[in-house]
């Protein structure tokens, strides 16, 4: 396992709930977020950034070099 910094742009949401539901569905996309907060947040595009510190299975080939 390895750990990786992500940043992700997210679609503002209609409620806070939902936002964060978005937010953890994306990251788990790249594995398994260990915290995550959002660090902008752009009204006119209706666009938040998220930065992530998340945990992925290293790559099975990669694993046995």
């Amino acid at each position: 396992m390895t750990t990786h910094f992500i940043t992700a742009e997210i679609d503002l949401q209609e409620s806070p709930t939902q936002l964060h539901q978005e937010i953890e569905a994306q990251l788990q996309e790249q594995g398994e977020p260990l915290r995550w907060a959002v660090t902008a947040v752009d009204t006119q595009q209706q666009k938040a950034q998220v930065e992530a510190i998340v945990i992925a299975e290293e790559d099975k080939t990669s694993a046995r070099r």
